[in-house]
């Protein structure tokens, strides 16, 4: 099987679309086709349950997927170190951070730069929609991200920090003078959704209220939508440290819930052998341990900044 091949059906395998593991491969799609029908007609079976609405792996396909990622990602690396070694470049590692987020992490990267002083540490961002492409595409070495982390080809280091879970409501929501609120008592109120592009896990580890079933799936609001309607009254939603911080709104009160629920983020890389500059980064994380970020919350009744 060519490495062209094998790339093709990896992509095709995380993304489950003939249309975009074409466009982001810079091929046609009767490539990515033609590519998938040589590889079956070799192996003997079908790798790709195709419906009109649908792509998915089939057992075989999920087993020739997990055989085949860490030995392309071995090829990978192998050839950029080498390349790098003929070049005489310096090592580089690479970490993705979700916007601001960075600055959370701080005290982390500050010790890997002491200790590793030849080495290029560079930060890309992380989009919130799409939180997982940057690490399978081999663009980060180590990702920041909220956990839990619930992807077979990932893999969960260190808990760097965890930040309060606090209740988001209209300034003249009964619930904006409290100076804390329990859990069960949100079941007098309407719960919205966070209004993040997220998998619905993390969803789930954001908001302390279960969900049922029908909050599940189907078309969610934006996060300005969101807010809206909290600033409206309409309901209450649930706001991270993080957040507030950066994405205040001076019509949202910030109210503490009783059972102090956080939010973990961790580091996350790909699955297979630690590179060694991944494993110092992840040894720093451990040494310095999990932090929790403090909120400082305005008095209750207060109308000034959350």
């Amino acid at each position: 099987m060519e490495l062209r091949d094998i790339e093709i059906f990896l992509t095709l395998a995380e993304e489950l679309h003939f249309g975009r593991t074409a466009e982001r491969l810079h091929v046609s799609a009767p490539r990515v086709s033609q590519a998938i029908a040589k590889q079956e007609r070799r192996i003997g079976a079908p790798l790709f349950e195709r419906t009109s609405r649908r792509v998915t792996l089939t057992p075989l396909g999920e087993q020739l997927r997990a055989d085949l990622e860490a030995g392309y990602r071995r090829i990978l690396d192998g050839v950029e170190s080498a390349t790098n070694a003929a070049r005489g470049a310096r090592e580089t590692l690479t970490f993705g951070v979700m916007g601001p987020m960075w600055q959370g992490i701080a005290p982390v990267t500050a010790l890997f730069r002491r200790r590793n002083p030849d080495v290029d540490l560079r930060m890309r961002e992380v989009r919130l929609d799409e939180p997982f492409r940057l690490l399978r595409e081999g663009e980060v070495d180590v990702a920041l991200l909220w956990l839990p982390v619930e992807e077979k080809d990932l893999a969960v280091g260190p808990v760097t920090f965890a930040e309060p879970i606090v209740l988001a409501v209209g300034r003249t929501h009964p619930l904006a003078t409290r100076s804390s609120v329990p859990v069960a008592e949100l079941a007098e109120h309407t719960v919205l959704p966070s209004g993040l592009p997220v998998p619905d896990y993390w969803e789930d580890a954001v908001s302390p209220v279960p969900r049922s079933d029908a909050d599940r799936g189907g078309a969610t609001p934006t996060r300005e939508e969101v807010l809206w309607r909290v600033m409206s009254g309409d309901g209450v939603a649930f706001a991270c440290a993080q957040g507030i911080r950066y994405l205040e709104r001076s019509d949202v009160a910030y109210v503490p819930i009783d059972e102090a629920p956080v939010l973990r983020w961790g580091l996350v890389r790909r699955t297979g052998p630690i590179p060694p500059l991944v494993a110092e980064f992840s040894q720093i994380a451990a040494e310095l341990g999990p932090l929790t970020l403090a909120l400082d919350l305005e008095p209750a009744g207060s109308t000034g900044r959350p």
